[in-house]
């Protein structure tokens, strides 16, 4: 069996043994070791399982992802995600769909602090679902509305898949955190744009709430401090050079803790449980990469990678029309796989492609995460659609897949946008030396 052929098998088995539910990451480190054994002999293919593991393992700068993701878990914890939430509702609560439209600024706003999209989701959706059944809220417009503003967690910074993407093609993992914060705020707009004129169609959709003063919004602007001064503290100080990535993340875990402390809603069963979440998700996104690094050395030797840039190259084209497939690929592959499953798979094999064509990196790392978000939406996988259904068993799954339906237009969108002005992503990232 020649290298490329074995290659192929070794896609077509990976795929197969997600589709047995095999962990991600075992099945990654499973056929990557099976053919580099097959392709270099069993004493080369221990060794370089012995070495990628020790390697990955011993990564300082892993060692961001734990950090950031223990900063989400702190701040819902400390109650900042509830603050957010009520902030947002007393200045567009009164409106039709008020209660979506805040759900929507409160996921950006609890994003900035997270990383995680089924975190955000989680968290919003405990908080702002009871809300919406209390002002009878159409059950499609009310988790559709959350499953999709949680995906805004993996796209303003600080972002896990920026974290993973960066350190995969060894990017600046900064300069990705502000190719995400316009690209970020734009999609925030967007998801509100659509939740008004949905309720502006049907205004049963979406009743509005109570009616609130201008002194009762002016007030409500302390609930958003906590989290502005975590964001300043821990992406800004990352930004000016004060801080490394993981000693961003170790501030901004370490402020979430003190805010919680301070208020007193940081008990030790809640800091226990909060560190074990942080600590179990930390090591799974670790395990992910290590079972990726091992995939991938596979594929290098498969030549797989190398033989498609070529292809992809050599067609009569333009460029664009080939990053439009590769977007398309992702979009399908994001129907059937965990959209960070997929990212790491996948990226040895057209991030080459990519670079071949003269793109950006950065600027393919923000679509590589706009793509991602409709991976964790899309039947049959759709994590954060899940998400939802476990905090609302009472909702029929099509209805939540049904209301995630209108949110995927801006998403798309917002894609086909960044692929002609990709200036929209990559002019912040420009302005940082580092």
């Amino acid at each position: 069996m020649s290298p490329e052929t074995a290659g192929i098998v070794g896609i077509v088995l990976l795929v197969f043994l997600f589709f047995l539910r095999m962990p991600i990451a075992f099945a990654m480190a499973f056929v990557g070791f099976i053919g580099f054994a097959y392709l270099s002999g069993p004493g080369p293919a221990i060794s370089l399982l012995s070495q990628d593991i020790f390697e990955a393992f011993s990564s300082y700068p892993l060692s961001v992802i734990p950090m950031f993701i223990l900063m989400g878990c702190f701040a819902y914890a400390s109650g900042i995600s509830k603050r957010l939430f009520s902030t947002a509702y007393t200045w567009v609560g009164s409106l039709h769909g008020g209660l979506t439209i805040a759900t929507v600024f409160a996921c950006a706003g609890f994003a900035a602090i997270c990383g995680s999209t089924t975190a955000t989701a989680a968290a919003m959706g405990k908080i702002a679902l009871p809300e919406m059944k209390k002002y009878n809220y159409d059950n499609t417009l009310a988790t559709g509305t959350v499953a999709a503003a949680g995906t805004l967690g993996i796209l303003i910074p600080p972002s896990t898949v920026f974290i993973i993407y960066g350190l995969l093609v060894e990017e600046s993992i900064g300069k990705l955190f502000v190719a995400g914060i316009v690209p970020g705020i734009i999609l925030s707009l967007m998801f509100a744009a659509t939740v008004a004129i949905l309720c502006f169609r049907n205004p049963s959709l979406g009743p509005p709430g109570v009616a609130t003063s201008w002194r009762e919004k002016v007030k409500a602007i302390g609930g958003i401090i906590e989290a502005v001064i975590l964001f300043l503290l821990a992406i800004g100080g990352l930004l000016l050079g004060w801080f490394s990535p993981t000693q961003a993340g170790a501030i901004g875990a370490g402020g979430s803790l003190l805010i919680g402390l301070i208020r007193r809603q940081l008990t030790w069963k809640t800091f226990i449980e909060a560190g074990k979440d942080g600590l179990l998700t930390g090591c799974m996104i670790i395990f992910i990469i290590t079972g990726a690094i091992i995939f991938g050395h596979f594929l290098a030797i498969s030549k797989i990678p190398f033989l498609l840039a070529d292809w992809l190259g050599s067609l009569p084209i333009h460029r664009i029309a080939i990053i439009g497939i590769i977007i398309f690929i992702y979009f399908i592959g994001g129907c059937f796989m965990d959209s960070m499953g997929l990212i790491v798979v996948t990226l040895p094999i057209f991030f080459p492609i990519v670079k071949n064509l003269g793109f950006d990196p950065i600027w393919f790392g923000v679509i590589i995460v706009l793509t991602g978000e409709m991976g964790v939406l899309t039947p049959p996988v759709g994590v954060n659609v899940f998400v939802i259904k476990g905090i609302a068993p009472d909702v029929p799954l099509h209805i939540i897949f049904k209301g995630i339906m209108p949110f995927l237009v801006p998403l798309i969108i917002l894609t086909i946008i960044l692929t002609f002005f990709p200036q929209i992503a990559t002019f912040l990232p420009s302005l940082i030396k580092y």
